[in-house]
């Protein structure tokens, strides 16, 4: 098999490779770890996982609601401006989880937050595109 070089001296197999990570996100050089890192501590500042595991005091679940509609408010707007596709939101999904359990927070607070996470973010590039993301 003859392999034809590009003007760069790269191989068309990897341009193609290149090109295709436009499915997957425009931006592959965003630190989504280091984002979803701080979007987990921005919850922790304003609702501690003592709070979370303490069964004598608890704070209300609008207050909790809000927590959480503001940080994945600023994970909305990450995405949208780092043009991130399927495996970047994936990834920040996951990372995000793993971080909140690193924190001590609860399965089921943890997977209630990971969960909102992925809802925000595809709705969000649903309504970007002009979607309506109802599926009808």
């Amino acid at each position: 098999m003859v392999r034809r070089i590009i003007g760069d001296g790269k191989h068309a197999n990897s341009v193609q490779a290149e090109n295709a990570m436009g499915l997957f996100g425009r931006t592959p050089k965003v630190d989504v770890e280091s984002f979803a890192k701080e979007l987990a501590q921005q919850i922790a500042k304003r609702y501690p996982p003592a709070l979370d595991a303490s069964s004598a005091k608890k704070i209300s679940v609008n207050r909790v609601t809000k927590v959480l509609e503001d940080a994945l408010s600023r994970a909305t707007e990450f995405t949208q401006s780092n043009r991130l596709g399927a495996l970047g939101k994936a990834r920040l999904g996951n990372a995000f989880k793993w971080e909140l359990k690193e924190l001590g927070y609860s399965e089921r607070f943890v997977d209630v937050a990971t969960e909102g996470l992925i809802v925000y973010i595809t709705r969000s590039a649903s309504a970007a595109t002009g979607g309506s993301g109802t599926g009808s």
